[in-house]
């Protein structure tokens, strides 16, 4: 039966509309996770674990600390004033667009998963820059008295992320040679 002129319906009773590949749909579902866990972690660490601030030692090579980011990655461009306050949080803002773009046109999962992951980071990152002014790390890995730069739940999804992003796009190579 077709649908009558007018009737905004399709024969299966969906909308006619945009439609979202599984791919979009989980990679920003995985975005949103990702966004929320991170929030609630330094939401944690901040209003619960870290009163006062201090340093916990949970192993001999894992500590949570409480350190602010006003950069970027391992603080590199931490010099606050415009940088921090206005530069940074726009791009996170037009990076995360343009992923979201890609991510729109991905047709296989391990890259949506990938690029759901960097974007749920940003985004996480991003609350941070709004609410704080800089990114709330915590967790604070070390060895023989050297201490990898803080960080948080944020950027370890941007890390794996972009790690998977480097596989996908190496085996999807292969797949088309």
């Amino acid at each position: 039966m077709a649908p009558e002129p007018g009737n905004d319906e399709t024969q299966n009773g969906e909308s006619p509309g945009m439609t979202f590949r599984p791919e979009f749909r989980k990679g920003l579902g995985l975005a949103a996770a990702v966004m929320v866990l991170d929030q609630i972690g330094k939401w944690w660490i901040l209003d619960i674990v870290m009163q006062p601030p201090r340093v916990i030692p949970l192993t001999p090579f894992f500590n949570l600390v409480l350190g602010w980011n006003r950069g970027i990655s391992f603080g590199f461009l931490d010099s606050g004033g415009w940088l921090s306050e206005w530069f940074l949080p726009l791009a996170a803002v037009g990076i995360s667009a343009a992923l979201t773009v890609w991510l729109y046109r991905v047709d296989h999962l391990r890259a949506a998963i990938a690029i759901g992951l960097i974007i749920g980071g940003a985004m996480g990152n991003l609350v941070d820059r709004v609410r704080f002014g800089a990114v709330a790390d915590f967790l604070d890995f070390h060895a023989w008295g050297y201490h990898w730069p803080a960080f948080n739940l944020a950027d370890s999804a941007i890390t794996v992320g972009a790690v998977v992003l480097i596989l996908d796009s190496l085996f999807e190579q292969e797949k088309k040679s």
